[in-house]
């Protein structure tokens, strides 16, 4: 079971159709471990995503998304593990969109199973890793009905 809870502080996000649904269904397409797990989505602004950077990554603008791994099982639910937070920024994404020509949807799904990919500890600090994350991400995004991100990257 996958316990999805969304905290949305940027109204803009409401654009999205049945937002709330949409990101628990990413999530959840996303999650390879079958294992009981709590997530947390935080859909805020730039501003806040630009302090979070700065204060766990030092640097001092806004992302796209941030991933927060906690790991760790809370007492008395020693069945369930809580994975962490992932935190995007609307304004960040919304012209990252624009810019590659695709619908916020599409981006919003692929960093949000990003996100949880990192969650689940996968990275893409080298090129191995790089390749073994986004091989995952575009079969996850197709899955979905969205088209593969890097297609411009790759081809």
């Amino acid at each position: 079971m996958i316990n999805v809870y969304i905290n949305i502080t940027d109204k803009h996000y409401y654009r999205v159709g049945g937002v709330t649904g949409f990101c628990k269904q990413v999530i959840q397409n996303a999650w390879i471990s079958r294992q009981p797990v709590e997530i947390s989505v935080l859909l805020t602004n730039n501003k806040t995503v630009q302090e979070l950077n700065l204060k766990y990554r030092q640097i001092n603008r806004p992302t796209n998304v941030l991933s927060f791994e906690s790991g760790f099982c809370p007492s008395g639910k020693k069945d369930v593990w809580v994975a962490g937070d992932i935190v995007t920024a609307y304004k960040v994404l919304q012209t990252e969109a624009k810019e590659l020509g695709i619908s916020f949807d599409a981006h919003l799904a692929h960093m949000l199973t990003h996100g949880a990919l990192h969650l689940q500890g996968y990275d893409h600090q080298t090129p191995e890793e790089a390749e073994k994350m986004e091989a995952l991400e575009i079969k996850m995004l197709k899955q979905l009905g969205y088209d593969n991100p890097y297609k411009d990257v790759t081809e």
